[in-house]
């Protein structure tokens, strides 16, 4: 099984042949840390946390670094603003963003490197491009010359005449010339600074994923990925450091970039103002629908994120555990057993999809192949078979990775109403999250969107107790009492659907209801 995946630099899908089968070594652009992240910059955190999980099956080591950007003017001027410590914020703000992420099931990376603990390796590549002649000192700043490489520009595809439009760098006198990109800069007494050659000062945002990626992956790395809109200015300043600093031609074998997420008809970002941050997300939705949400889209393209996306995200969340929910009261199975497969282990759909430059959507379209074909089985050890299949391909997408009954009494707690919206408990209009598991949503049909009952009114364990029961009774051909349980059941908001792998159930409208 070979991967193939989208390089940026080439503008093409290629094979992935890492320097080193053995260690690969794998680098992304964290998050500036001045305030709660939105949910677009969960979707690099989730994407290649995907990549990651299927590198691991397919090679014995892999190295992947992720950094925090907690030195910044955006996070001096919203600190100094709020009146806050300046480390103290960009720390309380580094804390919330690792909460988040893991909320939406991403792994911690191997590294979390960190601009703040990486000065001393910043300073001594800052003197290695001035003494190589790519970089030169001018009223207390130290820049990069862009002229002097030859190679510059050849990530972004862009003219060195098109170069400034969109840049985040500052056009000033003491330039060389204005393409030119800051390395090193003055601080003054209300800023964070460390002392230099060049006077007590703070790097520039380009210099600090060099150095990190230089400490703990080497001069030369596998595959460097972020968000598109890092690619040009700060991944092509990145890539001119990194290559005039080392001397090597190639500082990244593979250059990935996830598309943008999309309110309307612009990009979800904090200068637009116009974000859905994944700390309110959490408060309405499961962390595992907004992760299942953003796998919808393959990556590289643009994704619009609506309230229609989030429905039918929990919508098939609920069919894949519904699946996964035993009839007879025996310990659900969890997606987390599986981690540690090799590729040829994992359900094979998946796996293909994912090597085809990391194809989510029809990786999750495999998940539910893997569902039919488990309705489909008999109880017994064809049935055990698709459900191991299920949970390990589960693994692989980050899914799956509760017990189906504890996902049907948690998930259902929070109420799906419309994203953006502010949440009114006596609003009966906002309170739709309980219709049938697997139905389509019908906003004129209030049977499936009033409550059937109050969240955690249902008791799993209960449940099932009766489910046995009515099994019991089946066996015994005491058909009267089955049919009195089913209707009790029904009677509670519960429907019960019987097959050959054995009885489930799921939430549903009581027959009083509406």
């Amino acid at each position: 099984m070979q991967l193939k995946l989208h390089n940026s630099l080439s503008g093409r899908k290629e094979l992935f042949r890492p320097a080193n089968p053995e260690r690969v070594t794998m680098y992304v652009c964290g998050p500036t840390v001045y305030g709660p992240v939105h949910i677009g910059n969960g979707r690099p955190a989730v994407v290649f946390d995907v990549l990651c999980r299927l590198l691991r099956a397919l090679h014995p080591k892999v190295t992947y670094a992720c950094n925090i950007t907690d030195v910044d003017d955006k996070i001096n001027r919203q600190a100094l603003a709020e009146g806050k410590p300046i480390k103290a914020f960009a720390e309380r703000h580094a804390q919330a963003y690792n909460e988040d992420v893991a909320a939406l099931g991403v792994l911690p990376p191997d590294e979390q490197p960190r601009a703040t603990e990486h000065i001393a390796e910043i300073l001594a590549m800052i003197e290695t491009l001035i003494a190589k002649g790519f970089a030169y000192q001018a009223e207390g700043h130290v820049l990069f010359h862009v002229p002097a490489d030859p190679a510059y520009g050849s990530l972004s595809k862009r003219s060195l005449e098109d170069m400034l439009d969109g840049a985040r760098v500052e056009v000033a006198p003491y330039k060389k010339d204005p393409k030119d990109f800051v390395l090193w800069k003055p601080s003054g007494p209300e800023l964070p600074g460390w002392d230099s050659p060049w006077g007590r000062g703070r790097p520039g945002w380009h210099i600090e994923c060099s150095a990190m990626i230089r400490k703990h992956l080497g001069t030369s790395i596998d595959i460097h990925g972020g968000g598109a809109d890092l690619a040009f200015p700060h991944h092509e300043n990145e890539s001119a450091q990194s290559r005039c600093a080392s001397g090597e031609a190639q500082c990244v074998r593979y250059w990935l970039h996830n598309g943008m997420l999309t309110l309307g008809a612009e990009k979800m970002s904090k200068s637009l103002g116009n974000i859905q941050t994944i700390r309110d997300l959490l408060g309405r939705y499961d962390g595992e629908t907004l992760r299942y949400a953003l796998l919808c889209g393959q990556y590289r393209s643009p994704l619009a994120w609506t309230d229609d996306l989030l429905q039918q995200a929990q919508r098939s969340l609920d069919r894949l555990y519904q699946t996964l929910r035993p009839g007879d009261g025996r310990a659900n199975g969890t997606a987390s057993a599986y981690k540690k497969l090799a590729a040829k282990e994992f359900p094979e759909p998946v796996v293909r999809a994912l090597l085809d430059d990391l194809n989510t959507p029809a990786a999750l379209a495999a998940l539910h192949g893997i569902v039919a074909q488990l309705n489909k089985a008999a109880a017994g050890t064809e049935a055990q078979r698709q459900r191991r299949r299920l949970l390990a391909g589960g693994w692989l997408l980050g899914l799956l990775n509760r017990p189906a009954n504890d996902w049907f009494q948690k998930a259902r707690r929070r109420s799906t109403h419309a994203v953006g919206s502010s949440f009114n408990p006596t609003d009966k209009t906002r309170q739709r999250s309980t219709h049938a598991v697997g139905s389509s949503f019908n906003p004129t049909d209030k049977s499936s969107i009033e409550p059937t009952q109050a969240a955690g009114d249902i008791d799993p364990a209960r449940i099932e107790e009766q489910i046995a029961r009515r099994n019991q009774a089946r066996r015994e051909r005491d058909f009267a009492l089955a049919d009195q349980i089913r209707r009790e059941l029904a009677e509670q908001g519960v429907e019960l659907e019987d097959s050959r792998a054995g009885t489930r159930w799921k939430q549903a409208p009581r027959p009083d209801a509406g």
